[in-house]
């Protein structure tokens, strides 16, 4: 029998895959029955879906794909080619690693690219990380076309072979998933929503206080695997809530594991990871 790859970060560049927390997680995953079915509710890169059923290949794992990331995935021969046509365009080493790419070879590189979207997918997410600077990200021809271009062009190709092998993919709104799982035998959900107060311009959706407060819905009386950060002072604001007007925390009792993250010399903020199972007795009642 082949071995399967594991992957320890997504195989395609996404915003607020959780690479780091990828050993803490691995731990918590243990601490759930055996056969257990984990619905990743917010699918994101898919990673987290990918190292549990890696870690767990008992287990049943449904991938919410929102954001449409096996697509990109699939289009993966595609965007290496079209990349490798770019490093063409951008010549043998004339233009150093993150200089800006003088305006000939930008029209040159934009033109290819319009004539691939012609033809079908284009992955521009993709290409913002080899095209502009670290951490900003495009989602449409007429958003790249905006900007100036810079020599970050990825020098091998995107690999992704067997990534998802064994998850279950579906798109759905978050809440008609849970609903429609709710009630299964040991299931776990997953939980990583866009963090509040961070830039989510790579998402499919826009999310406000509410949106981050509905979500915790989801974690009452079920088990879980919760990801926040202290940016967005979910925790906090719940055990206030909790003290004036919330019957219950429903933080209460899961354990907490952290990671501090350093951006840059003046940017930190720290990753939190909350993980709680529960007995049949602690299950709500209809």
């Amino acid at each position: 029998m082949q071995k399967q790859t594991v992957y320890t970060s997504a195989p395609l560049p996404f915003q607020g895959q959780k690479r780091r927390f990828i050993g803490e997680f691995r731990k918590a995953l243990s601490r759930f029955p055996d056969a257990a079915t984990f619905v990743d509710l917010f699918g994101g890169s898919g990673l987290l879906s990918h190292v549990a059923k890696r870690e767990r290949p008992d287990a049943r794992l449904i991938y919410n794909d929102f954001d449409d990331f096996h697509l990109r995935l699939e289009n993966i021969p595609r965007t290496n080619a079209l990349l490798a046509r770019i490093r063409n365009l951008v010549g043998g080493g004339e233009i150093s690693k993150g200089e800006q790419i003088p305006q000939e070879q930008r029209v040159c590189i934009l033109e290819e690219i319009r004539k691939e979207e012609e033809t079908g997918f284009v992955d521009y997410i993709t290409l913002s990380a080899s095209l502009l600077f670290s951490s900003r990200y495009v989602r449409s021809f007429d958003e790249l076309g905006k900007e100036n271009l810079y020599n970050s062009i990825k020098q091998t190709d995107y690999v992704a072979d067997g990534y998802l092998d064994g998850v279950e993919i579906v798109k759905a709104d978050y809440r008609e998933l849970f609903a429609q799982y709710k009630d299964t035998e040991n299931v776990v959900f997953l939980v990583d929503p866009p963090y509040l107060s961070t830039d989510t311009k790579t998402y499919k959706c826009y999310w406000k206080l509410a949106d981050y407060l509905d979500v915790l819905k989801v974690l009452e009386g079920h088990a879980y695997i919760y990801f926040t950060s202290n940016k967005s002072q979910i925790i906090e604001l719940i055990d206030w809530f909790t003290r004036t007007q919330f019957d219950t925390n429903p933080f209460a009792g899961a354990q907490r594991r952290e990671i501090n993250v350093t951006i840059n010399k003046q940017a930190k903020y720290t990753d939190i990871m909350m993980f709680k199972n529960i007995t049949k007795s602690e299950m709500p009642t209809a």
